[in-house]
């Protein structure tokens, strides 16, 4: 459940000509030296001499031809069978038949699975800072997120995947998109809605992540629940030696938990593709050595905001995340360091502002079932474009840089459940917070690997 995933390819080679079994050439050639023997007779014993005169012998009668050996009938057929083989190898391929994508069965059931996370916090003073709609909001239990997926393949063509959360207060389709599974030159096409891949954080799911809560830069510049909206996405696979993925992706830009540094809760419409959220992103991957991993990302998000007509919004980031796992071990060490840090640009009607913050996260996997972790959070403050501090009218008690430690301890009694206690320090918005967390998540069903 929690392990990272395996690589993917763009599709299956052609399956060539059958080759002919070497198994029937090397009968062939056993079966062929028994009957050379068993028809060869064998030679006569040379009789003692005798003293006496031999009488002439009478005439033999001419013996009826014996029948066909059981050897000559296994090799009769299997020269049959080596002619058929042949004549198979040498005519055109014909043409497959539509099934399952990797050559599986077509079900008409799909993968299942339910997840739920729970955690009981104490937060000191009880006035949290918490920027994303599935952090531990209160002191006291918390239901984080329950999600059901479901996902299957439509046809040889499209595959559909859904998440569906539930809370105390309702019911939201996080999402639910088709993916294309063999566009012609390296393409693959999404459409419906979907969390964007801007980054490595933000197309994920809360059971992906190493901490409780999410970094506060995603919640204070896409929203609590990260960048999402309806739209399209192609992404383009290179043929560069090394892996590097070209995505690009047009979605609506309103929202106020998905997309706050532009519409956010303001939904004037779509008069034209300026009113699109746009984001691009480049994904590469390196493997420095069988231990050693290396996957580095930049990402960009551009579109309209809500402070007037034609003034816009701009976030860059860049991700990376650095992977130790020996192989030649049978339970080894995992090591991983990931780090994402974003710059935010908006125009307004007099100003244009700026800030940027990120994050930076240590892994260590000391055992097949237990890990820690620690994180270390940023924001600047919001400044003008002379660069002096600026109110934010999306965040007017942001006045100071803020800063964040979190240290967590996991355990993993099996792949699908999972208990973690942490804690932190939130310093820079009034008041300053300490945390605790003991978190829970249970799992059930048939769930996906996650993305590298």
């Amino acid at each position: 459940m929690f392990n990272l995933p395996k690589p993917f390819g763009l599709g299956a080679a052609r399956r060539g000509p059958r080759p002919l079994p070497c198994v029937r050439f090397t009968l062939l050639v056993g079966l062929g030296s028994r009957l050379a023997f068993a028809q060869s007779p064998p030679a006569p014993a040379t009789p003692p001499p005798s003293t006496e005169a031999s009488p002439t012998p009478a005439p033999e009668a001419t013996p009826p031809p014996a029948p066909a050996s059981a050897a000559e009938a296994d090799l009769a057929s299997i020269e049959a069978a080596l002619a058929q083989d042949t004549a198979a190898a040498s005519a055109p391929p014909a043409t497959p038949t539509p099934s399952a994508p990797n050559g599986a069965p077509p079900s008409m059931n799909p993968d299942i699975s339910l997840i739920a996370d729970f955690a009981l916090a104490a937060f000191s003073p009880n006035q949290p800072h918490q920027t994303g709609d599935h952090d531990p909001q209160q002191s006291g239990f918390n239901l984080q997120a329950l999600e059901l997926s479901l996902g299957a393949s439509v046809d040889p063509y499209l595959r559909f995947d859904t998440h569906i959360a539930f809370s105390l207060e309702g019911v939201e389709v996080e999402e639910a998109y088709a993916t294309t599974l063999n566009l012609p030159g390296r393409l693959q096409a999404r459409f419906g809605q979907f969390l964007t891949r801007f980054g490595r954080l933000n197309p994920s799911h809360p059971h992906a992540w190493e901490f409780a809560d999410q970094p506060f830069v995603l919640g204070r510049y896409f929203g609590g629940e990260g960048n999402r909206g309806l739209g399209l996405e192609l992404s383009y696979l290179t043929p560069l030696p090394w892996y590097v993925e070209l995505v690009a992706s047009a979605t609506n830009a309103d929202g106020e938990g998905t997309a706050r540094s532009f519409y956010g809760a303001d939904n004037p419409g779509v008069q034209g593709p300026s009113d699109l959220l746009y984001v691009g992103a480049v994904k590469q991957f390196f493997e420095l050595s069988p231990d050693w991993s290396l996957f580095w990302g930049l990402s960009g998000a551009f579109g309209p905001n809500a402070s007037g007509d034609d003034h816009r919004s701009e976030i860059y980031g860049t991700d990376l995340y650095l992977k130790f796992r020996p192989i030649t071990e049978q339970s080894p060490p995992v090591v991983s360091l990931q780090t994402e840090w974003l710059y935010r640009r908006r125009q307004l009607e007099t100003n244009t502002l700026h800030d940027y913050g990120g994050y930076a996260q240590l892994m260590y996997r000391f055992a097949q079932r237990w890990s820690g972790a620690g994180r270390f959070e940023y924001g600047s403050l919001t400044r003008d474009q002379n660069g002096d501090p600026a109110p934010d009218p999306l965040d007017p008690e942001w006045t100071k840089n803020r800063r964040r430690w979190s240290l967590a301890l996991t355990h993993y009694p099996t792949e699908f459940s999972r208990f973690r206690l942490q804690g932190g320090r939130d310093i820079g918005l009034e008041p300053s917070v300490w945390s605790v967390f003991l978190a829970a998540e249970v799992a059930i069903g048939a769930h996906g690997a996650h993305s590298f």
